[in-house]
């Protein structure tokens, strides 16, 4: 006799056509992170969605003109938070050029794998356990509106909900082939600006001090930072400088964007940038930015990992692998104040911030199934599973959004 199916991920299957419209409502709501009234128009939508799904209010935190959301259930201290944001890197008018779309199984459109589709996902992992009467005490629900540009006015948030949680489950889509992510490299973000002295640049050159020359220093000096051996990248991006063509540049800018492995390496290349001295007699460096987020060290979600293999296999959820990438999210907070974090349990897809950004449908169902197994498990070990023992068939089919993947596309890691 074939195993049952697992009751919580066919709940979740049959709740497809409702992730699916509440998506679309969520993709066609642009919410660009540095358009605040967009991202409040968001928050607005999130909140009227995930009232009707939930039964309850968000909490609804505007920091300097951002909007976050919250959720909590139950009493007492916070044992497990779930991370998504809802802000995107589209600017308004995207959807003219990237509409939305369902078709033959897969989801297009902006934001859709990163991440408002693992922000649904999260929404109805908790509609259905609340639905079947299962406890929540102590989940926490944060979603945050400027996770694109930093976090900045939503990290203090992201920490102080997480602190002395048991477990961070971040929505972020998932991990090549599939995978979960159980490392991220830190971020540090720097802007160097030169100073040096105009002159004409015809008539007496010689009287400046030319801040294009010192930028062109300053280039070849960041880039000899990285190590790769380490895993460490520091990339000079942006840089600028001069006013018209005939004067001698007095101003100079470099943007420099660092991503490390660990923390100690992270520390060694700010103590290294700030280190720099000017080549040319009379400019002068001034050092801006630093260290943003902290590294996801892999052994931070290890144990959560080693859980999510064993429950996936119990419930017959496909066979789960882990990776790690160089895109920073705020799961890189939580794991840096202590708290085992565990990211990509959002959607299989790929083109994240790029023009074939899009989600695998088949894949919504049974990583919202490994969710909650993770959930119930960590709130109450002895709850049963919903099914005796994985079947051959069922482990198949849950594995076959993850091979698909790796056929239609491969997953553009985000540059957060």
């Amino acid at each position: 006799m074939a195993t049952p199916p697992n009751e919580w991920r066919a709940a979740l299957e049959g709740r497809l056509p409702e992730m699916l419209a509440d998506l679309e409502r969520l993709v066609r709501c642009e919410s660009p992170s540095a358009d605040l009234t967009a991202v409040r128009r968001s928050a607005e939508l999130i909140a009227e969605i995930g009232t009707g799904r939930l039964g309850s209010v968000p909490d609804r935190i505007e920091i300097d003109g951002c909007s976050h959301l919250r959720w909590r259930f139950g009493r007492g201290q916070n044992r497990i938070i779930l991370l998504a944001h809802h802000d995107t890197v589209w600017p308004i008018g995207s959807l003219l050029t990237h509409p939305w779309s369902n078709e033959t199984g897969v989801v297009r459109g902006p934001g859709t794998v990163d991440m408002k589709a693992g922000l649904v996902q999260a929404i109805h992992v908790l509609g259905v356990l609340i639905e079947r009467g299962a406890p929540l005490d102590g989940v926490v629900l944060l979603v945050t509106g400027d996770e694109e540009i930093g976090s900045v006015t939503s990290r203090w948030l992201i920490e102080d909900e997480a602190r002395g949680c048991e477990a961070c489950f971040v929505l972020e889509g998932a991990g090549p082939r599939g995978s979960l992510k159980t490392g991220r490299k830190g971020t540090s973000l720097y802007r160097i600006e030169v100073t040096g002295r105009a002159a004409h640049a015809g008539a007496e050159p010689e009287n400046g001090v030319n801040s294009s020359v010192e930028l062109a220093h300053l280039i070849l000096a960041v880039s000899t930072l990285g190590d790769p051996a380490l895993g460490t990248s520091v990339t000079p991006t942006v840089a600028g400088a001069g006013t018209t063509t005939n004067t001698v540049p007095a101003a100079a800018f470099l943007d420099v964007d660092v991503r490390a492995l660990t923390a100690v390496e992270q520390q060694r290349v700010d103590l290294a940038v700030r280190a720099i001295t000017p080549t040319l007699p009379g400019s002068v460096l001034t050092v801006l930015g630093g260290i943003n987020r902290p590294p996801m060290e892999v052994s931070s979600g290890a144990e959560l990992f080693e859980r999510a293999v064993r429950l996936g296999r119990r419930d017959g959820l496909g066979e789960f692998t882990q990776s790690s990438v160089g895109g920073a999210s705020d799961g890189n907070f939580t794991a840096g104040i202590g708290v085992p974090t565990l990211d990509g349990f959002g959607a299989i897809g790929g083109g994240a911030h790029a023009d074939n950004e899009h989600v695998l449908v088949t894949s919504l169902a049974p990583r919202s199934a490994l969710l909650v197994a993770l959930i119930r498990d960590l709130l109450d070990p002895t709850a049963p599973s919903g099914q005796s023992a994985p079947s051959a068939q069922s482990a198949q089919s849950a594995q076959s959004a993850q091979s698909a993947q790796s056929t239609l596309s491969t997953r553009s890691e985000s540059p957060s």
